[in-house]
């Protein structure tokens, strides 16, 4: 959203939304600052509008403006800002890169075991592409209504995340859904293989120049960072590995069959005839 502020009798802007909120975490934009955007009938201090009154309330100290922000005049620049962001926005994308990957590797744990339960073909599901493809679908359903009655998700909860609309309120179901899809095509690829990491390194770089994921800056939402509990990271890691502990003990039968399989034939031969494992013979030695 397109924001017009007024600063020392001057009219600035557009701004985008994002930016305006960077300006209040910094300090560099106090509360009683004029501002004005599309849907509004006056201009009003920030701390009065739902788009920024947020901003305020969770950053106590941004209602002070710090005096070494004199010069406003590279305000006026239409896009995002090229200025470097702050420290602890690094570790707030750490902290959801971790809690994103947590749910979808206990998701996925659960997933195989709950296969090999069932007394599914096993084989058969790990080498169809369909499958391997679409199995995180049924996560991100799940994940859409705990964002929309929760707000979080048990990775975002462990790691003190959790997911908002800009004015503070839950996201509707309608927009969890939304959210969701555009983080599993965009922001994972579905987990697939390189797609995957081409689409995290996307999202990277997006966020780095919006201030925020594509898929929170398109829907209008937020992540509110809460101050971390040991005990929750200690749970985190510990439920992380099980889970891929889990998975490996139902899928890497396969996964080394299939690799024996690949091997070529004169090698396989000579593996099943001096298997590397074996101890040597000493009375062939002798």
């Amino acid at each position: 959203m397109e924001v017009w502020i007024i600063r020392d009798g001057e009219k600035i802007g557009p701004m985008h939304d994002f930016e305006i909120r960077r300006k209040i975490e910094v300090g560099e934009l106090p509360a009683e600052t004029l501002a004005w955007h599309e849907g509004l009938s006056a201009w009003k201090p920030l701390v009065e509008i739902d788009l920024f009154a947020r901003e305020f309330e969770v950053n106590p100290d941004a209602k002070v403006a710090d005096p070494k922000f004199t010069d406003f005049s590279h305000l006026a620049s239409n896009g995002p800002t090229t200025e470097a962001q702050p420290a602890f926005r690094v570790s707030h994308y750490i902290r959801r890169f971790w809690a994103r990957w947590f749910d979808l590797y206990v998701y996925s744990g659960c997933w195989w075991f709950g296969m090999w339960a069932a007394g599914q073909d096993i084989e058969a599901a790990l080498f169809n592409p369909w499958i391997t493809f679409f199995h995180f679908v049924p996560w991100f359903v799940l994940e859409a209504l705990l964002l929309h009655h929760w707000g979080t998700t048990p990775g975002k909860w462990l790691l003190g995340l959790e997911v908002t609309n800009q004015n503070g309120s839950q996201l509707d179901l309608a927009a969890a859904i939304r959210r969701s899809l555009r983080v599993l095509f965009t922001g994972i690829g579905f987990g697939w293989g390189l797609l995957a990491l081409i689409c995290q390194i996307i999202s990277l770089f997006t966020a780095r120049w919006l201030g925020t994921p594509l898929w929170d800056h398109t829907g209008g939402h937020r992540v509110v960072t809460k101050s971390l509990h040991p005990l929750k990271v200690i749970l985190l890691i510990s439920v992380f590995f099980a889970a891929l502990q889990l998975q490996m003990i139902v899928t890497s039968p396969y996964l080394v069959k299939m690799m024996g399989d690949a091997l070529p034939a004169a090698l396989k031969v000579e593996f099943e005839k001096n298997p590397p494992w074996h101890l040597p013979d000493r009375r062939r030695a002798n």
